[in-house]
Order: structure tokens, then sequence, then C-alpha cells
């Protein structure tokens, strides 16, 4: 295989067991189970327990790892006074990277044992919903919402955003949401937290960098260009034509292809079903858009080029939340809501993986295609020999 500039793709960096995808197949799998399976059966807690600790929890442990997110929900009140300092209009995803990168300032990072490094993963699981609700808040003129301990975490979000308990459908709609975020194996953001990682840095510093991965366009935000497309478009009626200009003048479609999955994207056969279900219960126009963009994208695609294309999970995403009327900049830190999981997963097996079948530092060669001005360099001029 040719390996030169391909950024990686393709190339195994490193052993996992916490998440692997079929893309010929379709499948994602956290830990052995299928993501089909998590989102029938289990809850967001359950899942995060299944990949933080490789096992999904009996009753006692899934009481005990709950109680403990609960107890974590809080950040300090001087971290929230200074949300208060920033531009309202700052980008959300450098205010969550600012402030889980902050989190080492108030909590001491031990980062020397697995126990140590398992409770500051509940911890950042569990501020970081704070964090970016707060910050909605703060932005918006509104009093802050404190987290309320009777509540899931899916649930308790919602309230800290609104004000308001979100009924059970919406909460279970949520929730399953947050289950198909938790993990995509070595993405752009994964494989962030795990480099950094790798120096030895905490994991506040780890996720951070991973934040600030998912922050381009290219990795995170797919979700708010999907719904900047359903507003642009409007009507039912207009889909077709607008899509098949699109397509004409050589532009991409959003939310639809993915660079693993050759075939559907599971993630994004259940969130097809929870925007069906939530605009039945919203009477909103979303779902039959998004529908339509996604029939006419892979007929215009098997017309013009003979080839097959189908939704990746930002198409469905993108209704969904705004249906949950959650702004569309806070797509992108939602998603780190749920990511934060897989993040702090991968990095504490890239600290205490049992045999790591490679070096301790990620350490990729680059190609040198600069100047060459001989075995000893080019001739250093004084500057008032430069022309």
């Amino acid at each position: 295989m040719e390996t030169k500039n391909i950024g990686l793709r393709g190339i195994e960096v490193a052993d996992t067991k916490i998440s692997n995808i079929d893309g010929e197949q379709g499948k994602l799998i956290y830990r052995g189970y299928n993501i089909l399976e998590l989102t029938k059966y289990s809850t967001f807690e359950e899942t995060a327990y299944l990949l933080i600790y490789d096992k999904l929890p009996n009753r006692n442990q899934l009481d005990e790892f709950n109680a403990k997110l609960i107890d974590a929900r809080l950040i300090p009140k001087q971290m929230q006074k200074n949300m208060g300092n920033w531009r309202k209009d700052a980008d959300p995803m450098d205010m969550l990277q600012a402030f889980v990168a902050a989190l080492a300032g108030y909590y001491d990072e031990e980062f020397a044992n697995k126990e140590a490094s398992y409770d500051k993963a509940i911890n950042l699981i569990a501020k970081v919903p704070t964090i970016i609700a707060s910050w909605n808040r703060i932005r918006n003129g509104l009093d802050i919402v404190d987290p309320d301990p009777t509540l899931s975490h899916a649930a308790n979000f919602l309230y800290m955003m609104s004000g308001e308990r979100p009924d059970p459908e919406v909460e279970r709609i949520f929730d399953v949401c947050l289950i198909l975020h938790a993990d995509h194996t070595f993405n752009a953001s994964t494989f962030t937290a795990r480099q950094v990682a790798s120096t030895r840095a905490h994991m506040y510093s780890a996720c951070s960098a991973a934040i600030g991965a998912l922050s381009g366009e290219l990795h995170g935000g797919a979700n708010t260009e999907v719904m900047k497309m359903l507003l642009e478009i409007g009507d039912i009626q207009k889909v077709e034509e607008w899509i098949k200009k699109e397509m004409n003048a050589g532009h991409r479609i959003m939310g639809m292809g993915h660079a693993v999955y050759k075939t559907y994207d599971p993630r994004a056969q259940v969130l097809k079903e929870l925007s069906r279900k939530l605009a039945e219960k919203t009477k909103d126009p979303w779902f039959d858009i998004t529908e339509k963009i996604e029939t006419t994208t892979i007929a215009e695609m098997k017309k013009q080029k003979n080839k097959d294309i189908y939704p990746n999970v930002d198409l469905y995403s993108a209704s969904l939340y705004y249906m949950l009327k959650i702004p569309m900049d806070l797509n992108t830190p939602i998603f780190a809501i749920s990511r934060v999981v897989g993040w702090a997963a991968h990095i504490i097996e890239e600290k205490f993986a049992e045999a790591a079948p490679k070096p301790a530092l990620y350490r990729p060669k680059a190609t040198y295609v600069g100047k060459y001005c001989g075995p000893e360099g080019c001739e250093y001029q004084t500057l008032d020999l430069r022309k």
C-alpha cells in the first residue's frame, strides 16, 4: 500500500478494544456490542460505563456510576463568572475548549494510576454539559440553571438549557442521540486525544485538544451545515430543484456520504426514525424535507455518476437538534457532550494498555520537499548581503 501523503488514512497506528466500524456491512460496535442493540435497550449512562470500564455494569455498579456523575455535575462558580467576561458572540467550541482545559486549574490531576483516570473521566463527562448549558444561559442574559440530581444525564442537560424538564419521550430521543455519538474509532478528535495523551499530558489537556480538532468544519459542525441547507430550501417542493442545481455545480450535499461506511451509516438509521418520531410530535416539516433530500441525492448520484451514496450521522441529527430547540451553533458542543466518553476511554487505553503495540509516543515521519542546497545546507548570508 502506498503510504505517502495520505494523512494516515488506512494506516493502523494502534490496537484498541473500544470500538470498531465495519464499513462494508454498516456496523458500529462498542466493546463488542452492536450500536443498534445499545440504542434499543441501553441508556447513555450504561453505555458510558461500558466504554470506560470495558463491561456492562450490574445494578449496583450502574447506581454507583450514576451517583458519581450526579455529584460531579456542578462546575466552579468562578468558572461561570469568567464566562461572563467573554464576548457573547464567541464561538461555543472555543469557549468549551478553554473551560475544559481550565478544569485542570480547579481539580487535582493525578494521572499516575488507572483508578484516578476513571475519576477524571467521570468528572469530565459530568461537567461538559454544565459548561455548555451555563454558557448558553449567560450569553443570552439568563440566570444559570443548576443541575437537577433527580434527572438523567440527557434530561438534565435539556433542563439546564431551558429551565423546563423534558417529557419522557423527548428525554429518550436525546438519550439515544448521546449513545450514537459516544465513540467512532480513530476519528480526528479521538486520534488527537490519544496523541496528546501519549506525551503523558493529563486528561483535561488531551480532551481540550480533542475539542479543538472537533471544532474544524471537516470533522464537527457538519450537522449545522445540514440545518442551514434545510432552512435555505425551506419547502419540500423545492428540494429536487435545489439538489440538482447543487450537484450539477459539483457541490457536495451535506449529510450524504461517509469516508468509511460504504452502505447506510447505522447511526443514521436510528436518527432517521428518531427525527420522524419527533416531527410527528412537533408537527415541524424538517423530517419530510430531509427525507426528500436523501432520496433525491441518491437518485441524482446514481444518474450522474452511477454510484451509490447514503446518509451519514449528520443528515438527520440536524433536524433532531433543531426540533429540540437547541441553537444551531451548539450542535458541535453537544456532539462533545457525548464524545467526551469515547475520548476519555481512548485516553485511558492509550495510557494503560496492557501491551502497547507501538512506541509510547506518536511520532510520524514527514517527507521533506523544501529547499535543498547540498549536504551542508544553504549558505547563510548576513542581512546586508540579502537582496
